[in-house]
């Protein structure tokens, strides 16, 4: 089994030979890009199997594309080195698939669309549903981006909503209020994330249906921006069961010692 460490200095070495190795398995399908959210300490708890893609978050990419653009206060707290983050070989892992992204996207959506149509299948096959996660540490429209370099509308062709038939269950969270809008009543269920800043989109989420997650450092609150706040960290399906609420979510990882705003502290 491969050692462990939590060394941070990895999270640079772009084009370092582990990194390289893991984009060459990559390319030639040996490693998958989706993840299993039994890795994840909150996923693991969903009721549905649950496949997340995770990536390098931000501009921490070897071209300085930004996978999340509307990353601003959030940059320093990222769950990308929180629980299993912390560790090199999955900080390396999730550098390889973004760099695939950035080097050759066409290979990127060409494998994903792939992995995508197997778990359908297995859905199917088995009459259940899996629930997925595209952006576990990122903030792009895979839906469109599959559909533009594939010809595949995932969400029309896998996709399912929660209770309905056999498929797959797209989701996921965001900072741009413009997927809020785009997606509002579709199935792709997208919770919108709290900053500094953005309150009146927070608001505007709310009034169209989405959830709005929020992270406190304490205790979570009863209600914020005039609605109810449920526990965010129960699982994922919370979003899935719920509309127009506050996820709120315990501070994890480097976002315990966050001062930006980006923590609530209720008054």
């Amino acid at each position: 089994m491969e050692t462990m460490t939590t060394a941070p200095a990895t999270v640079n070495a772009y084009n370092s030979p582990r990194v390289n190795d893991l984009l060459g398995k990559l390319k030639a399908r040996k490693n998958k890009l989706l993840s299993q959210g039994a890795t994840n300490a909150k996923t693991a708890l969903n009721s549905l199997k649950t496949a997340i893609l995770y990536l390098a978050p931000a501009q921490q990419n070897s071209k300085a594309v930004n996978i999340c653009p509307a990353a601003d206060s959030c940059k320093a707290p990222c769950l990308f080195t929180a629980g299993r983050g912390r560790f090199n070989n999955v900080q390396e892992a999730r550098i390889s698939r973004t760099e695939l992204y950035i080097r050759d996207r066409q290979a990127f959506a060409d494998l994903l669309t792939k992995e995508l149509s197997k778990l359908y299948a297995k859905a199917q096959n088995t009459n259940t549903q899996i629930a997925v996660r595209l952006n576990g540490t990122s903030d792009l429209d895979f839906i469109a981006i599959l559909k533009n370099r594939t010809g595949i509308d995932v969400l029309e062709s896998y996709g399912t909503t929660l209770g309905a038939g056999p498929g797959l269950i797209f989701y996921d969270y965001t900072k741009l209020i413009g997927k809020i809008r785009k997606y509002a009543g579709s199935k792709y269920t997208l919770t919108f994330s709290y900053q500094p800043g953005n309150e009146a989109d927070c608001l505007e989420a709310l009034s169209l249906g989405a959830n709005v997650a929020a992270v406190f450092r304490k205790a979570l609150p009863a209600s914020y921006f005039g609605a109810d706040v449920v526990n965010g960290d129960k699982s994922d399906i919370v979003m899935l069961e719920t509309s127009g609420k506050i996820l709120g979510l315990k501070a994890k990882g480097p976002a315990k010692k966050d001062r930006s705003g980006f923590v609530i502290d209720p008054m």
